[in-house]
């Protein structure tokens, strides 16, 4: 009983070992451009008492995906909220339809996803919780899907982000460089026309649709960018057209390849490097 209580004294006097817990609400926000609503997480760390802003991070889900699956498809449990701890920041990861890459389609009313993050999430998040509001404290980083969106998003809204990245991305939409089955490559091919009209631009000059149509976009904003893949990844040939694009323009980046595939085990393991890199680049008060 003594060693109990001496390890229970101990605990009480390290600092470092804090019990204190950031805290997860999910919200619902309704969007006038598809005129639905929809969910997302926001995670504050245990320091959110108001009397202080945040700075932000978004972060994406991929490919059908849902709002909540940074919270519940990890390998580590309570990963961001042990990052939103760690780095004092508010994480909110955002659902979207699940194969719609975060954009604006131009055929369908129903997949406004660029208009949702942009103007009607973000704003309802600065408007609700204790952010700074600004472009030098916000973020934004995703997987797969959520990688393309991330970087599309923050390279056509400069003003929004200082920093963004992506974890096993979408580089490009082109299925033909995706190593899939010809079935599920007809199947995105196919959603994708659906939403983007019949006479996609697949071949350079690329369509502003897809992430490597963005690089000219990208050297100009000047935003932080890291780019991550496993070797194993079935995406991998986009990310690395993504890297050679953006040696060729001079467009300043961090780009890396590490055993992988496209997995949970991936991105868990990716997630706190990312938050390493993104938080280098995130104003604080």
């Amino acid at each position: 009983m003594k060693a109990i209580w001496k390890i229970f004294s101990l605990l009480l006097l390290l600092p470092g070992l804090s019990f204190a817990q950031a805290k997860v609400d999910t919200i619902k926000v309704f969007s006038n451009a598809m005129n639905k609503e929809l969910k997302a997480a926001v995670t504050t760390p245990s320091t959110y008492d108001g009397s202080q802003r945040f700075a932000t991070l978004y972060l994406l889900h991929g490919g059908s995906g849902a709002f909540s699956d940074w919270h519940q498809k990890v390998t580590e449990p309570g990963l961001v909220n042990r990052l939103a701890e760690q780095y004092n920041l508010i994480i909110v990861t955002p659902g979207v339809g699940p194969s719609s890459y975060y954009f604006d389609s131009p055929t369908m009313d129903s997949v406004k996803y660029e208009t949702y993050i942009i103007k009607e999430l973000i704003p309802h998040i600065d408007q609700n919780y204790a952010t700074l509001a600004k472009r030098e404290s916000r973020a934004i980083t995703g997987l797969s899907m959520g990688g393309h969106g991330a970087i599309m998003l923050s390279a056509k809204h400069p003003e929004l982000f200082v920093a963004a990245g992506s974890m096993s991305g979408v580089m490009n939409i082109d299925t033909r460089m995706w190593k899939v089955p010809a079935e599920f490559s007809k199947l995105r091919t196919t959603q994708q026309k659906a939403m983007l009209g019949e006479d996609i631009q697949y071949d350079a000059p690329f369509t502003t649709y897809t992430a490597v149509g963005l690089v000219d976009r990208m050297k100009e904003n000047g935003t932080a960018l890291i780019i991550d893949v496993g070797v194993d990844d079935f995406l991998i040939d986009t990310n690395r057209q993504m890297h050679d694009m953006l040696l060729e323009n001079g467009t300043p980046h961090t780009y890396i390849e590490r055993p992988g595939a496209h997995t949970w085990e991936y991105w868990t393991d990716a997630l706190p490097v990312h938050l390493l890199f993104l938080d280098h680049y995130l104003a604080r008060e």
